[in-house]
């Protein structure tokens, strides 16, 4: 893209994603693949449920901050926040101790990460000529999947040639992502100025009471007029079942690789996911690059339907239980997520008027943590503890072309063409 504002914008969600690999692998690892460390698909669906619900309650709320306040001041405090954060998480993985206090950090760092991207994505239109949203929202997700696939890969490989995969080695490795986090902010801070990326007219003025009560109202107004933008809702809901069913999908593969495939070894385990990583990314890759060609020819509506069905396909690769299907299975899931996700955000953008946008893309993230975390739940107390099960399978690839005829039938029901670009 040719965009100055652009270019700086996306760099500044580059280097946060990064530091998100190298936080995240830490706070993975130390949890899931960790010899000193027993977990069982319960509690890692209530640690995804801890880390993630708490800011889909007050996601929308925290939208109207967006729409408040200047969004480059957000984005960068966000992100200053999270450095400062996690060195006080790193150290407590260096101990062992992953309670309560260690917990409540690791919420506070990925909750805030939401109202970082929806910051980075309510800026978009303030950088990018409405012409250019879908192929602009297509690299932004893809490099920043791809970089955030990055961090983990070379997480992975530090953890294997230089440290041990224990708390120490993963303290150390969190503290990587405080780099990334702070760097990411002080570009934010001198790229842009106080107003350049929006809100247009914000209104600055008043109380703290009143900016609650602002926050309020102003909630319930952005579900109305996320309500009558029909394109968008469908869209966004289609998105947010899909993220159901990629929860219980999700939590299933953890269980294989854990349990199932390599008996236990969790180095050979880590180093398949490190496989399943980079397959998604790639397949994110993919999905990015047709999307704004595939939009442009049939429409985003007919597009989401398309991708769907695939999905449904591609998940009955899994069923004969072999990691390199599953590999297969996952770069095709993936390229349905991220073609989705581009209509998605491009559909928001170019319908919510740009007073309401912060709003509708914190319900929106309010929405794909929620569901996520459904599925993972429905995963934990119905699947087997190494996570081999035929039925849940079958469900799941039903359960997407389901969505598909679903949305499908939407669209020839109703206006839901989503424009090109």
């Amino acid at each position: 893209m040719r965009s100055r504002g652009f270019r700086r914008l996306l760099a500044v969600r580059l280097i946060s994603q990064l530091g998100d690999g190298a936080f995240q692998a830490a706070l993975a690892g130390s949890l899931l693949f960790n010899p000193q460390q027993a977990t069982d698909a319960l509690s890692v669906a209530s640690g995804f449920a801890v880390l993630l619900l708490p800011y889909s309650v007050i996601g929308p709320y925290v939208g109207v901050v967006l729409d408040r306040w200047s969004r480059r001041t957000v984005i960068f405090t966000a992100n200053l926040i999270r450095a400062v954060l996690v060195l006080p998480a790193a150290l407590l993985i260096w101990w062992g101790q992953e309670d309560v206090p260690y917990i409540l950090l690791a919420l506070l760092i990925i909750g805030i990460n939401r109202l970082f991207l929806s910051g980075l994505s309510a800026s978009m239109p303030h950088v990018v000529p409405e012409n250019r949203l879908v192929t602009a929202n297509a690299l932004a997700s893809t490099l920043g999947t791809l970089i955030y696939s990055l961090g983990l890969g070379l997480a992975a490989l530090v953890l294997e040639v230089t440290m041990h995969k224990d708390f120490h080695g993963y303290g150390v490795l969190a503290v990587a992502g405080a780099a990334g986090y702070a760097a990411s902010a002080l570009l934010a801070r001198y790229s842009f100025g106080c107003d350049e990326l929006g809100p247009d007219d914000a209104c600055r003025q008043g109380t703290f009471v009143r900016a609650l009560v602002d926050v309020a109202t102003g909630t319930v107004a952005g579900l109305r007029h996320l309500a009558s933008r029909r394109t968008a809702g469908y869209a966004m809901l289609g998105q947010s079942l899909h993220r159901g069913l990629y929860g219980v999908l999700t939590l299933a593969t953890l269980l294989l690789y854990r349990h199932y495939f390599y008996g236990g070894d969790s180095g050979k385990a880590l180093a398949g996911l490190a496989q399943i990583v980079v397959a998604g990314g790639f397949g994110s890759l993919l999905g990015a690059f047709i999307t704004p060609r595939v939009v442009r020819l049939i429409g985003g509506h007919r597009w989401i339907a398309v991708l769907f069905a695939g999905s449904g396909i591609m998940v009955l690769l899994g069923l004969p239980f072999q990691p390199a299907l599953l590999v297969v299975a996952t770069f095709g899931v993936n390229i349905a997520s991220q073609g989705t996700k581009i209509v998605v955000d491009t559909s928001l953008q170019r319908e919510c008027a740009d007073e309401y946008r912060g709003r509708v893309f914190s319900v929106n993230d309010t929405t794909f943590n929620l569901f996520f975390v459904v599925g993972l739940f429905i995963a934990a107390l119905t699947l087997p503890g190494n996570g081999h099960s035929i039925p849940a399978i079958a469900l799941v690839s039903g359960g997407y072309l389901a969505l598909a005829g679903w949305y499908a039938l939407a669209a020839i029901r109703g206006p839901l063409a989503v424009a090109s670009g």
